[in-house]
């Protein structure tokens, strides 16, 4: 007699009968696929039906191949993997076909014919690879964002913030969450390392997986304007999408602000209920894409979820919320009016999830507020330095202009602007600080591969415009230990840029460097 067992592999359950596996999901069996002995090689997956909804031409061999594992990196395959090929910015997966065939691959999914694969090897076509990784990911670890509430965050600020007011909702009534973001991945309490703000789609289902074995019930999600054009979140049933604004940022990639907009669109295509912020030029143009529900929100516009009131000082920002005819006071621990937009995408969402709006306000109350965010560190002599992640011309703007509402002496900027990245905002962020600062010192932010001191000079452009003195120190330490050294009682250093980051990007090398230490070494024995 055989006897059946369960057994997990890749975040997927299994139920396994003698030589046979079946995929289990949500208690159902789905299918059989054939499992090996060996430890290693657990589970075989049929690569036809992993590609099933998929447009594909068959060059060579035939797609009803067993599979142990996929990968787009080459260094990854293992034996008897399928190598999907990925045409890449710097390099194209093409050319890593060998390796793949070295390391033992049986399949290899292209964009284009390739010539001299060895017989026996399947070789298919498709027209996008990015978006055939991303539905043979979902496809592979059993669609788990179906099983779970998926909301996505997407604007050019706020998002990272907006993501953690919900979970502060969430957790309060007794939901677990997962976090995928910019500082960091959760899954409950439990911290996991970030790569990048989405991650690609293959390790993206896989922590979507790893996620609902966990009990995850709630994902709440950072959906960068890169991950919504490269396909990394194509397959994911996203429940509810929240915008949050628009303005200008990461046009070294999409050129001009209609293809940063059009992809931020994306979103709320896919979304069955979305939460637009319609004091945004671009909310009118998300809530058209929209095609499900939509509760908008707004401050200065009319909109079903609006704020009234605004009281902002350096201890945080009070409100009353405004719902369906009743008013509902909230302290958020952040100062800035900026805050309120993302208190109320988050009440929002979770208004479209069900949740009371009395525990909405509880939860935003509680939450202390997100690591280099508008961070502050006081001194005995009187002033104070706060770290925020603003590189944006509209982030930057929004942080100066919260200091200036209770800053009681000068306002001391300390910003740069990252290498590698959209040159034509630096003279315009050095004018928001010139115009809004009563001093600027202008530093390194990220150099990467460009010269720090020639991404000083863009900044300086904008600088000059404005009456602000203003100097150049190359050197972040040296800069934030300057602005320590020249503030006095009542002065507000704004440290901007980097905010949660501990490390800083030279075209050799990358450094630890964390600009909530350095402030606090600045202060010295007067830190609070």
């Amino acid at each position: 007699m055989v006897f059946p067992c369960i057994f997990q592999e890749k975040w997927q359950k299994y139920l396994v009968v003698g030589d046979k596996c079946g995929i289990l999901k949500n208690g159902l069996l789905l299918r059989f696929i054939y499992r090996s002995r060996k430890r290693k090689e657990a589970v075989r997956v049929n690569l036809k039906q992993l590609l099933e909804g998929i447009s594909y031409e068959v060059q060579q061999g035939t797609a009803d191949v067993e599979i142990s594992d996929f990968q787009y990196d080459s260094r990854k395959v293992e034996k008897d993997g399928l190598f999907v090929c990925i045409t890449g910015f710097q390099t194209d997966g093409h050319k890593y076909i060998p390796m793949a065939l070295e390391k033992g691959a049986v399949a290899l999914l292209c964009e284009h014919r390739v010539e001299n694969v060895p017989e026996g090897v399947t070789v298919l076509v498709t027209e996008n690879n990015r978006i055939a990784l991303a539905l043979l990911s979902d496809h592979f670890y059993g669609h788990p964002s179906a099983e779970m509430n998926v909301i996505g965050v997407t604007g050019t600020n706020g998002k990272t913030s907006t993501t953690y007011l919900m979970k502060s909702i969430l957790d309060r009534i007794g939901k677990k969450v997962g976090i995928i973001g910019t500082i960091e991945n959760r899954i409950g309490d439990e911290v996991l390392k970030a790569e990048r703000t989405t991650p690609e789609s293959k390790e993206l289902q896989a922590l979507f997986r790893r996620m609902k074995n966990e009990d995850v019930t709630d994902v709440v999600m950072e959906v960068s304007s890169h991950s919504l054009d490269l396909h990394r979140v194509d397959g994911i049933a996203f429940d509810v999408a929240i915008f949050t604004n628009l303005t200008q940022d990461h046009l070294d990639y999409h050129k001009t602000m209609e293809n940063y907009k059009a992809a931020k669109g994306m979103l709320f295509a896919r979304a069955a209920k979305s939460v637009i912020n319609m004091d945004d030029a671009a909310g009118a143009y998300m809530k058209e894409q929209s095609k499900g529900e939509v509760l908008t929100i707004g401050v200065d516009s009319k909109a079903d979820l609006t704020a009234e009131g605004i009281d902002v000082s350096a201890d945080g920002t009070a409100f009353d919320m405004l719902w369906q005819g009743k008013r509902y006071p909230v302290h958020l621990h952040t100062p800035g009016r900026f805050s309120v937009y993302n208190a109320l995408g988050a009440a929002g969402a979770c208004i479209l999830l069900g949740v009371p709006v009395e525990e909405i306000v509880a939860g935003l109350t509680a939450n202390p507020g997100v690591s280099g965010r508008f961070q502050t560190v006081r001194s005995k002599k009187g002033c104070q330095a706060v770290v925020d992640y603003a590189h944006t011309p509209d982030g930057l703007e929004n942080v100066l202009n919260t200091a200036n509402e209770f800053v009681k002496g000068k306002l001391i900027a300390v910003f740069g602007c990252g290498g590698d990245r959209d040159r034509t905002k630096r003279p315009i962020m050095g004018e928001i600080g010139g115009r809004l600062a009563g001093y600027c010192i202008i530093t390194s932010d990220n150099p990467r591969t460009e010269d720090p001191a020639k991404i000083l000079e863009d900044v300086e452009v904008g600088v000059k415009k404005t009456d602000c003195p203003y100097e150049k120190i190359v050197d972040r330490r040296e800069a934030i230990q300057k602005a320590v050294a020249m503030a006095e009682a009542g002065d507000v250093i704004l440290i901007a840029g980097k905010g949660h980051e501990t490390y800083q990007i030279f075209p050799d090398k990358t450094i630890h460097f964390d600009d909530i230490e350095e402030v606090r070494k600045a202060f010295g024995e007067d830190c609070l």
